[in-house]
């Protein structure tokens, strides 16, 4: 499922392709993909131009020259595709937007969706979310307060979006990893010093996926050389019996909460 540094890599990537360029067609080949009739949905975005992307969490939010917004969600199993006729993916698409000649498909949103609503609609969507990890005003003490009262594991208290946005099953193993501390350890039993670590090693592990594309492999565009670079140099998630990069220890695989959880067990305490 993709987490924050994918969003965040669309975001970026659709934002210098189709801001400012209107909607000339909607395709709606799936009905429960959208949460308002087609012929509504086709009729609101007609002609409209997306004028921002922004990115909430594991959301993108494309705002409209209406005022409206789209809110996507692509859930486990959902991507993107910006193309054309010519070299789109042989795949079904839920919902096609065109900007011309260029169409934007959304692909694989059995479970994901693609809603509209105003601005009062999306504040009440997006209430119950979490602080955003890479908010510059989201300090350690906030951290370290939302954190210390927790006292599940750290792998299923991370991944909890109302308690912090945007981390998932990867991002959660990874950044335990950067910090030297095993998932399956509990809140409750961290150190001050160990908060420090998870908070930086959050920020470091974000920024790193960032910069490489994310570790999610489907291209967003016809040679695009971006999309999916952290999964070449993703330090546990997906390795099981690969050597630890710090001590060469082989890294294991544990079932926690129904999540496959990856790390190191000589390295990380």
């Amino acid at each position: 499922m993709p987490e924050l540094p994918e969003m965040e890599t669309y975001r970026r990537l659709l934002s210098d392709r189709i801001v400012g360029k209107p909607i000339t067609e909607i395709e709606v080949n799936r009905e429960k993909s959208i949460n308002i009739p087609p012929s509504q949905f086709i009729q609101e975005l007609q002609g409209k131009t997306i004028t921002h992307i922004d990115r909430r969490a594991k959301h993108l939010i494309f705002q409209l020259s209406s005022g409206k917004s789209l809110l996507l969600h692509l859930m486990l199993g959902g991507w993107m595709y910006l193309g054309n006729d010519e070299d789109n993916p042989d795949r079904t698409k839920q919902v096609i937007l065109s900007f011309g000649n260029e169409k934007l498909y959304f692909i694989g949103l059995r479970l994901g969706f693609l809603h509209f609503y105003n601005a009062k609609e999306l504040a009440s969507e997006l209430s119950e979310l979490g602080p955003e990890p890479l908010d510059p005003n989201f300090t350690i003490s906030q951290f370290q307060e939302i954190f210390t009262e927790r006292r599940g594991m750290i792998k299923t208290t991370l991944v909890n979006q109302e308690v912090i946005a945007g981390i998932g099953n990867c991002y959660s193993d990874e950044i335990c990893f950067e910090a030297k501390i095993k998932p399956i350890r509990k809140f409750d039993e961290l150190e001050s010093s160990e908060f420090q670590a998870l908070f930086n090693g959050m920020k470091t592990v974000f920024h790193r996926a960032i910069e490489a594309g994310g570790y999610m492999d489907n291209p967003l565009f016809k040679n695009d050389q971006k999309t999916g670079g952290y999964d070449k140099v993703c330090r546990v998630y997906d390795r099981e019996g690969d050597s630890c990069f710090r001590c060469q220890t082989p890294i294991i695989k544990e079932t926690v909460s129904s999540r496959k959880t990856f790390y190191c067990p000589n390295c990380q305490n």
